[in-house]
């Protein structure tokens, strides 16, 4: 596959149909079927395979293939689609604060974001944050509550930079931290090549997934399915064999791993 973007296979991909001008509502209804048909998954680093994040490569994977990818891939392809609507897109990066202490020091900078200019301001698309993934983009207006239909999203102030924060059932939780300094293509190498191939790495040593539809957002953590509804139920399950993985990450996720599911059993930590 080459690396001109093949604009018709990837909104045929996410199922869109609608109008091609770039505008808000063009943004929003791709930002909410991305994520509901093209999962965050981290098969490849888990798997030791790498990540490779030029144009062909990701819409050999994400397009052509029934697979996702994390930040970088989910991002980068999401920009080039972006763009190739007439879009203004630049890259942005932030630091991690997901499920840290409050008061706990940032990371570095892991996570690939995006600012999108609109004609009544810029806004924050991200369709690739695993963990807590957001069904539409929001304003990139600080102090304000933003309603989603799967989250309520705030920005907070912090010195120069600003602090994507959710609403959870016991109040707010930063999500990740970053500024609105652009980044390059090679900003974006390195972090992901430390991302899929340092041997602490979140992504080496566990498996995660994660769908969001507008009928249920599903996680999976190493062998545990966790579904969340609208109406607030949370059911859960654990996954004892590797046909039950398969199972799930073809019926929940809908992807088909690159390797046999006993190989990626054999990867995951006991539950």
């Amino acid at each position: 596959m080459s690396d001109v973007f093949d604009l018709d296979a990837y909104l045929a991909r996410v199922g869109y149909a609608g109008p091609r001008e770039p505008t808000l509502a063009t943004l929003a209804a791709l930002h909410a079927l991305h994520p509901a048909a093209i999962p965050f998954e981290n098969l490849d680093p888990l798997l030791e395979r790498p990540v490779r994040l030029d144009l062909a490569s990701l819409q050999a994977k994400l397009v052509a293939q029934r697979r996702g990818g994390y930040c970088f891939e989910q991002n980068a392809l999401f920009r080039a689609a972006l763009q190739a609507l007439g879009f203004s897109v630049t890259g942005l990066s932030g630091r991690v604060r997901w499920m840290s202490p409050p008061d706990g020091p940032d990371g570095a900078r892991s996570h690939m974001l995006l600012r999108v200019e609109l004609e009544d301001g810029p806004h924050l698309a991200d369709i690739g944050f695993g963990g807590h993934l957001f069904a539409a983009p929001i304003r990139l207006s600080p102090g304000i509550e933003q309603a989603t239909p799967a989250s309520t999203l705030r920005l907070a102030p912090f010195g120069e930079a600003l602090t994507l924060q959710t609403r959870l059932p016991d109040g707010w939780r930063d999500v990740y931290r970053f500024t609105l300094e652009p980044q390059n293509a090679a900003d974006y190498e390195m972090s992901n090549w430390f991302t899929s191939t340092h041997p602490a790495s979140l992504f080496r040593n566990h498996l995660l997934a994660e769908r969001l539809t507008p009928e249920r957002r599903v996680s999976l953590f190493n062998t545990r399915v966790t579904e969340r509804y609208p109406d607030g139920r949370v059911v859960e399950r654990i996954l004892e064999e590797p046909a039950a993985l398969a199972r799930a990450l073809d019926e929940d996720f809908g992807l088909t791993p690159p390797a046999d599911p006993e190989a990626v059993f054999a990867r995951l930590p006991p539950a």
